[in-house]
């Protein structure tokens, strides 16, 4: 990890540590609202400007909507990538699993957790979650963490507009907070593509905005083998490592991907001396 990558995680972290309801831009959203500003003075000044103006916004909102699609950038908004020096220092990692739960996977994904000895992460579907209440309790009960993965899982989600973001997030921290008693702190967008309204969306709920160190497109690979190798690629304690529970790919033996990939992604952690913790545990600074 570059130096330059640890200063811009400490500047997210110091961000999210503030107290929740106070939006702070990313330095870009910031840099926009300036420009837009100027504009505003610039064709107050001199109206026969506004070929130019506009083309400067034009070119303002293209530069946004190319940052949306880089799902682990942080130029629309704070993104965590990975955990923080702290949690690294102490040999952490963290696995998550997105778009459960899933009764037909999930079960076994706990199984090969607890026999490893580890706990995880479980980015969970507000409509899933409805339709599985007792199975989100039992990932809870066996000690891992559930957070906030959108209500509906919309291929739209990075078009919506800020009131439709809001319902998105609201609805699933309501089912989540309902099954568990417990209320979500991360979310993660589906498929991690947002947009710049979803920001101020979570800072206001109190919340952080997390992605991944690197990903084993296990939704779409069939071959366990190269999912895995995207998963341990320079693993390092820190790692934010991603798969799914919910709607993963097959091997072609009919299994899971993600029941493929486990048992040798656990072992290579257990290899490197690395434990696998929940995102709260990992965000959560021992007591001395």
């Amino acid at each position: 990890m570059s130096e330059a990558s640890r200063a811009l995680q400490a500047e997210i972290e110091q961000a999210d540590a503030q107290a929740p309801g106070r939006w702070r831009p990313a330095p870009f959203i910031r840099f926009s609202f300036v420009l837009h500003g100027l504009a505003l003075l610039a064709l107050a000044f001199e109206p026969a400007w506004w070929p130019w103006v506009i083309g400067v916004l034009v070119a303002d909102h293209g530069l946004m909507c190319l940052a949306v699609p880089f799902t682990r950038g942080g130029l629309i908004g704070a993104n965590l990538t990975r955990l923080p020096q702290a949690a690294a220092a102490r040999g952490e990692v963290a696995i998550t699993f997105d778009d459960g739960p899933n009764p037909a996977v999930t079960p076994q994904v706990m199984d090969l957790l607890e026999g490893a000895g580890m706990r995880a992460t479980f980015f969970c579907i507000g409509a899933n979650v409805q339709k599985h209440p007792e199975l989100v309790r039992e990932i809870v009960r066996r000690g891992h963490q559930v957070e906030n993965h959108s209500d509906r899982h919309s291929v739209a989600f990075s078009f919506y507009g800020y009131g439709k973001l809001a319902r998105e997030v609201d609805a699933a921290q309501a089912a989540l907070i309902a099954v568990t008693e417990q209320s979500p702190r991360f979310f993660r967008a589906p498929a991690g593509i947002r947009n710049p309204f979803l920001d101020p969306i979570l800072q206001h709920r109190g919340m952080r905005y997390i992605s991944w160190t690197r990903r084993g497109y296990d939704a779409v690979d069939r071959d366990a083998g190269r999912v895995l190798a995207r998963l341990t690629r320079k693993l390092a304690a820190g790692d934010v490592l991603l798969l799914h529970d919910g709607g993963p790919a097959h091997t072609a033996e009919g299994v899971p991907l993600v029941l493929a990939v486990l048992p040798a992604l656990l072992g290579r952690l257990r290899e490197h001396g690395l434990r696998c913790v929940p995102l709260a545990t990992a965000f959560v600074e021992p007591a001395k």
